[in-house]
């Protein structure tokens, strides 16, 4: 059941202007969960050219940035209530909707090619199948999900063996799953908000984080720690998601086939900006700090942490249970089939 609107959400509503009448002009809000200038950001830029354009100007796009209306969870409650019609949502945040969302918590999950991971996280019939239903009970509909790049430790030591993060204070997002995910590498997973992040490394009270290259070059993470070190072990995956009740009854059929078209077009565009971007950012850092090492584990190295990762999906299930069972076997058997088709 949707739960109550807060006072700080319905605050949100009237400082927008998301209350306001329609008889303007038609507009399509979409907001993300991350600063303008970034991946979901140049995602939504490219959502409101193409929907321009198709519409002949008859509906407009307006983008907000994190921030301007919330936080990530009052972003999702925004679409739910229908005062905004589509927002990024991360499948952590939305574990708390639907819990077996956090599937793509769980590391070694996605693919090393991003080509499986392409087809998989755009066509399986388990996220748009069983997933989709439970979102959608939730006031959600799933229109897509893409990656903006591997997960890369940080940190101020070389790390290429569980040993290695024997004590090691590695912060993460407030999740279950990457709690137990990192205790099971053999660190001591310390969850901290993402903008006291940087405080931490400085002073100490933690030793190290994960974060997509891009996060670690906004967030400037890099001017505190010495070593990126690639794992391999998890990509950043992010939802986008509208309103239900908008996409099922508000939409004409030609608007909701518009928008279903457009969102098929920008699978392909996003799979390259990500790549695009963190290879950016990754020369950026390197530009501005050229002592940077970098490590990359090898598959020897990898084996050995995905070996303790199996662990995690024990814990999935026993957090979720059956149809958590369910989720995360048929995921594997569809990244399977498709490592097999694309040679991965």
């Amino acid at each position: 059941m949707l739960k109550q609107s807060s006072t700080r959400v319905l605050g949100l509503l009237l400082g927008a202007g998301l209350l306001a009448g329609t008889a303007q002009a038609v507009e399509w809000k979409f907001a993300i969960e991350e600063i303008s200038g970034s991946v979901q950001d140049r995602y939504a830029q490219e959502f409101k050219r193409l929907i321009e354009e198709k519409s002949d100007g008859a509906i407009t796009v307006a983008v907000y940035p994190y921030g301007s209306l919330g936080t990530s969870a009052e972003l999702t409650e925004l679409v739910q209530i229908g005062a905004i019609q589509l927002a990024n949502a991360s499948p952590g945040h939305l574990g708390s909707l639907v819990p077996e969302v956090q599937v793509f918590s769980i590391p070694y999950l996605l693919s090393e090619n991003n080509e499986v991971n392409k087809q998989v996280l755009t066509e399986s019939e388990v996220i748009y199948g069983p997933i989709a239903d439970a979102l959608e009970q939730r006031e959600l509909r799933l229109l897509t999900m893409y990656p903006e790049g591997d997960m890369v430790w940080t940190a101020n030591k070389e790390i290429r063996t569980p040993e290695d993060l024997a004590n090691f204070r590695m912060r993460t997002m407030v999740s279950p799953m990457l709690v137990s995910a990192y205790e099971a590498f053999g660190a001591s997973p310390t969850p901290m908000p993402y903008g006291e992040v940087y405080g931490g490394l400085q002073l100490g009270s933690i030793d190290g984080q994960v974060n997509p290259i891009f996060a670690i070059e906004e967030m400037k993470f890099y001017e505190v720690q010495d070593y990126m070190i690639w794992a391999g072990q998890q990509q950043f995956t992010t939802t986008v998601v509208a309103g239900n009740d908008w996409y099922h009854f508000m939409l004409s059929d030609e608007e909701r086939a518009m928008l279903d078209e457009t969102i098929a077009e920008l699978a392909d565009f996003i799979f390259e900006v990500q790549d695009e971007y963190n290879q950016e950012r990754l020369e950026k850092i390197l530009a501005d700090k050229p002592d940077m090492q970098l490590i990359e584990l090898t598959e020897e190295e990898r084996a050995v942490f995905r070996e303790r990762s199996m662990a995690v999906r024990d814990k999935f299930i026993d957090m979720v249970g059956e149809s958590g069972r369910a989720v995360l076997e048929g995921l594997l058997a569809e990244f399977e089939a498709a490592e097999a088709e694309l040679g991965g």
